[in-house]
Formats: C-alpha cells, sequence, structure tokens
C-alpha cells in the first residue's frame, strides 16, 4: 500500500471532509496520478501542496473525484411551473415553507430551489432539507463551487446574482448556502420527517425497481402535509396517483389529497 497515498488521503480528508478511502484505490490511484503528471507533479506530496495553495487545481481535483451528473435548473421549463403555480400556490397557505431536497447529489437541485424561493421570501426564512446517501457528495455540496458545465441551464440574471466566478469554476453566494441543511440519508432504509410543503425528489427513483418505488411513493405521501407537493423528474411520471393519496397538479407535481 502506497504511505505516500493514505499520507494524501488523510490531508484531503482534514481539508475537504471527503473520504479518498470510500473509492476503490487502485482506480483511484492511477486517476489521479494521470492527473498530477498531467500538471507537473512529481508525487501525491507535491500535488497535495500544490491544491492546497492553488484554487483553480484544487476544484479541478474535486470536479475529477465527484461524478457529477446533475446542473441547476435542469429541465428549465419544470422549475419555471415551479415558480409561477406551485410556490404561489403553497405560499398563500404559509409564510414559510418546509422543504426537502431527496438525493440532493452535488447539491445544484437544493440551491436551484433555494435560489427560486428568495425570489419570493427574504433568505433568512429560507431552509431547505437536502438529503444524499453518499458522503463524499455531500461535502462537495457544502463547498458550493461548480464547473461552468453545470450552470448551463440556469437563467443569466441568476447566474450573476448568485455565483461568483473563480477561473472556470463558480462559488454559489454565502447567503444561499446557508439556507440548506446537508445531511445523510438512506431513501429506503431511514425514516423521513414529516409536515412537508414541497419534497422535490428528481433522476432518482428510475433506479429503483418497482417495488422500491411503490414503497417511497408511499413514504413521501406520509411525510408531506396536506396540499403538500411531490415533484418528480421528467421521466418518473407516476400512472396510478391516487393509489398514493395524490392527484396531478401539472406534469410531473403531484398534490396530497
Amino acid at each position: 500500500m502506497d504511505t505516500n497515498y493514505i499520507t494524501f488521503t488523510q490531508q484531503i480528508k482534514r481539508k475537504t471532509g471527503i473520504d479518498l478511502r470510500l473509492y476503490k484505490e487502485a482506480q483511484m490511484v492511477r486517476r489521479l496520478t494521470s492527473l498530477y503528471e498531467k500538471r507537473g507533479f512529481s508525487s501525491f506530496q507535491d500535488y497535495f501542496q500544490g491544491i492546497d495553495k492553488d484554487n483553480e487545481l484544487f476544484h479541478e481535483f474535486l470536479d475529477r473525484m465527484t461524478i457529477n451528473v446533475s446542473e441547476f435548473y435542469r429541465n428549465a421549463k419544470r422549475w419555471e411551473v415551479l415558480e409561477t403555480k406551485i410556490l404561489p400556490n403553497l405560499l398563500q397557505e404559509n409564510r414559510g415553507l418546509k422543504v426537502w431536497s431527496a438525493a440532493c447529489s452535488a447539491g445544484e437541485e437544493p440551491y436551484t430551489l433555494a435560489m427560486i424561493l428568495s425570489k419570493f421570501l427574504p433568505s433568512h426564512k429560507i431552509s431547505i432539507l437536502a438529503t444524499d446517501i453518499d458522503e463524499n457528495i455531500i461535502a462537495r455540496a457544502k463547498m458550493g463551487v461548480y464547473p461552468e458545465r453545470s450552470l448551463q441551464e440556469i437563467p443569466k440574471d441568476m447566474k450573476k446574482r448568485f455565483f461568483t466566478q473563480d477561473g472556470s469554476f463558480y462559488h454559489i453566494h454565502p447567503d444561499i448556502k446557508k439556507t440548506v441543511t446537508f445531511k445523510k440519508q438512506n431513501l429506503l432504509a431511514d425514516t423521513f420527517e414529516t409536515n412537508f410543503d414541497l419534497i422535490v425528489c428528481r433522476n432518482v427513483l428510475i433506479y429503483f425497481t418497482e417495488e422500491a418505488k411503490d414503497m417511497l411513493y408511499k413514504k413521501f405521501s406520509n411525510a408531506l402535509k396536506t396540499d403538500g407537493i411531490l415533484f418528480v423528474g421528467s421521466t418518473e411520471q407516476i400512472f396510478n396517483p391516487s393509489s398514493y393519496g395524490f392527484e396531478t397538479e401539472d406534469t410531473f407535481f403531484y398534490r396530497k389529497k
């Protein structure tokens, strides 16, 4: 076992909260060695010193670590429906909303929610729970740093208002970061909090069996208030919503009866 690499994993854990030991070692050593050699470093120690001092190198390293398939405003038309129809209806009844982004990946979804909610509420009144099973992806989400490709669908005014550019990466505004609380959670095994006004769970259920989906729709329904909304992904239409106590509010939006 490469002691240089072990030291490197410890330094990265201290710096970022990301535990490289959760990844397959041989594969990760290969991937990182090729990355640091490409950048002109000769060892893991040299490379750590480099990424500790140079933000661009550091963000490049993070981007290589976490396989990020999410993006802000993914399927923008659905987010427009959330902003123009769903949220105004929910906010008629409530001054503040209890919101959950389930299986939040690297944070693009809950931060998108926070940015949209900030059009309706001051930031100190926005509180979003964001959960994922992957501790490393949560550590990454808490940093709030994203490559350009994650921001492709975001409206220009929001990009300007809520992000600061740093080389080829973007930092999300601290006020938006403060509105989101990240926690580790296993959707299938763990119990859910209750009384949510809005649950967003998109592009995740496609990976589950029909039995698991059935169980999750029941759990989501129980976690929502009456008239609360479940927002699912664009390949995840619920074909029998009434069997879970839902009715269709709009395409991919379901209201608890």
